[in-house]
């Protein structure tokens, strides 16, 4: 027992939780507690508080549907369609669905109304179907003309496109007989050159007139050159200048030397 009841005892610290009932043996010895009310009520306050607090935590939640005791626990569909402000849920979903069930009875209502008011007793049925037919067939005509137009304009830009690299590859006519003639001269060092030419401007269409022992054809060749034989048919008997086509156009006939 300390001199000053509201003093520490010696065995307490700082960081001790010091309890004057337990610490203090004439306070903890004494039967009561001091933080007891009178009253009996255990501190529980007034019995009118209870209810106040009551009363506004239901003014508080009014809004909000609760389960009564009596009602038992709430499975998950219930839990969920009681939230309020769930997006398809509650008696919020069920009424817009009633709305549109509603809404498209009264359409349906009204459609049968007005097809009953409709006199079908005067319509001409034949002339209905033959006019139909004539619609039927105009269409296909229509359809006949666009699908040949978009064919036909399709060819010509095909063509088009044809005439204008036919063009480029005429162009590179003179460049391929300069090979050809170095080709003669150097046949090791222009030979890859030339082949390597070739190959690239046949991928693109260019195709190279093989006429030597040919018969002889005035749409393919240019004969320069008669050799009197036999007689005959004539033929080519040498090609003096290459002659190519181009996409299965005579792009420049051959020059060429006949024989009989």
């Amino acid at each position: 027992m300390t001199d000053h009841p509201h003093d520490r005892p010696a065995d307490t610290g700082d960081g001790d939780n010091y309890d004057p009932t337990v610490h203090d043996p004439d306070l903890g010895s004494s039967g009561s507690s001091p933080s007891a009310p009178a009253d009996g009520s255990g501190g529980r306050g007034a019995p009118g508080d209870d209810d106040e607090r009551a009363s506004e935590v239901d003014d508080v939640t009014r809004g909000t549907p609760r389960p009564t005791p009596t009602d038992g626990p709430l499975d998950a569909d219930e839990l969920e369609g009681s939230t309020p402000g769930a997006p398809g849920s509650g008696a919020g979903a069920d009424a817009d669905r009633r709305s549109h069930q509603d809404l498209a009875e009264e359409i349906a209502d009204a459609v049968d109304e007005a097809m009953s008011d409709v006199d079908f007793s005067d319509v001409d049925v034949e002339a209905v179907l033959v006019e139909r037919d004539e619609f039927k067939s105009m269409a296909q005509r229509i359809q006949a003309d666009f699908d040949n137009f978009r064919r036909q304009s399709a060819t010509r830009a095909q063509a088009d496109a044809d005439r204008a690299t036919g063009r480029l590859a005429e162009a590179m006519l003179p460049v391929l007989d300069a090979a050809e003639a170095a080709y003669l001269r150097h046949p090791e060092e222009v030979g890859p050159l030339l082949n390597q030419m070739l190959v690239e401007l046949k991928r693109h269409g260019l195709e190279t007139l093989d006429l030597d022992g040919q018969p002889f054809d005035p749409e393919v060749a240019e004969a320069v050159a008669h050799e009197p034989a036999d007689g005959g048919e004539p033929v080519v008997a040498e090609v003096l200048r290459s002659g190519y086509r181009w996409k299965g156009r005579t792009l420049r006939p051959a020059m060429v030397k006949t024989t009989d």
